[in-house]
């Protein structure tokens, strides 16, 4: 079986003949985190594409359907990690093809709450299954104890990145 070259280590090897006292280091895990990034998105997003979503899509969509009711148009943006722009754009998309729909409050008519139509919780149920099952697919060659420092690892990361406290192990 043909095996991809670990690029990150082939790339530090580059740049230090470029740079020899440049410390490099900081590529073993950004540069491995961001490679693993685009590697699991291509997999995945394949899986999505059959579903005829895209991952922007799949990620509104889940959002509204674990909130278990209507959402605010804002709350979905800070769920999602997007801007108003792009939220509102995803929304009306998905509006146009029957997945969810939007309401205006009746007290403030510049609130509009967001809910998933039966046929939206229809596609996002059966894409988050799916996806589900590509990640189990992904992951199945890694024994339960590299599964859990993998986990460790990436919470510390993002703890860190996001400014939260660390978490107890």
């Amino acid at each position: 079986m043909d095996r991809t070259p670990d690029l990150i280590a082939a790339a530090r090897k580059q740049w230090r003949e470029v740079h020899p006292d440049t410390d490099t280091s900081s590529m073993d895990v950004i540069g491995r985190v961001f490679r693993a990034a685009a590697v699991l998105r291509r997999r995945l997003d394949t899986v999505l594409a059959e579903e005829g979503l895209n991952r922007a899509e799949f990620d509104l969509l889940c959002a509204l359907r674990r909130s278990g009711g209507p959402v605010t148009v804002g709350r979905l943006g800070e769920q999602t990690v997007s801007s108003g722009a792009a939220t509102t754009k995803r929304l009306h998309n998905l509006s146009e093809r029957g997945l969810l729909q939007r309401t205006t409050d009746e007290r403030d008519r510049r609130v509009a709450y967001v809910h998933l139509t039966d046929l939206g919780r229809e596609v996002i149920d059966r894409a988050f299954h799916r996806n589900l099952t590509a990640e189990q697919r992904v992951l199945d060659p890694l024994p339960d104890e590299r599964r859990e420092e993998l986990t460790h690892g990436l919470t510390a990361l993002l703890s860190t990145l996001e400014g939260l406290p660390p978490t107890a192990d």
